[in-house]
């Protein structure tokens, strides 16, 4: 499996932006389509955003589409999540993952690999 670990992470304003990372080793990175998750205390891990293996094609939750920008840069290993426009309801864990699927996906159990997260933690 590939090991990810994701950076990036902190506490910001309602209204800022941050950008958070996550590295890949141990494996080839193009044959993984990648996704960010994030789980809020008392809540189910919920999925934010996906990226094909090579970029070309990306998907987002509806409470955070126009806000966030998932990206990945194969010659590095690392894919991306800038999140702009932050509201308090955006503060949880986010973790980033991994699968093998040919396509994007969604569903957190298609993901076999997965990061420690980083938290993210917005004031109003």
């Amino acid at each position: 499996q590939v090991q990810l670990v994701e950076s990036g992470g902190g506490l910001v304003q309602a209204g800022g932006s941050l950008r958070l990372s996550c590295a890949a080793s141990g494996r080839t990175f193009s044959n993984y389509a990648m996704g960010w998750f994030r789980q809020a205390p008392g809540k189910e891990r919920e999925f934010v955003a996906a990226i094909s293996r090579g970029g070309g094609s990306t998907y987002y939750a509806d409470s955070v589409k126009g806000r966030f920008v998932i990206s990945r840069d194969n010659a590095k290993n690392t894919v991306y999540l800038q999140m702009n426009s932050l509201k308090s309801d955006d503060t949880a864990v986010y973790y980033c993952a991994a699968t093998t699927s040919l396509s994007i996906r969604v569903d957190r159990r298609a993901f076999g690999s997965w990061g420690q997260g980083t938290q993210v933690t917005v004031s109003s």
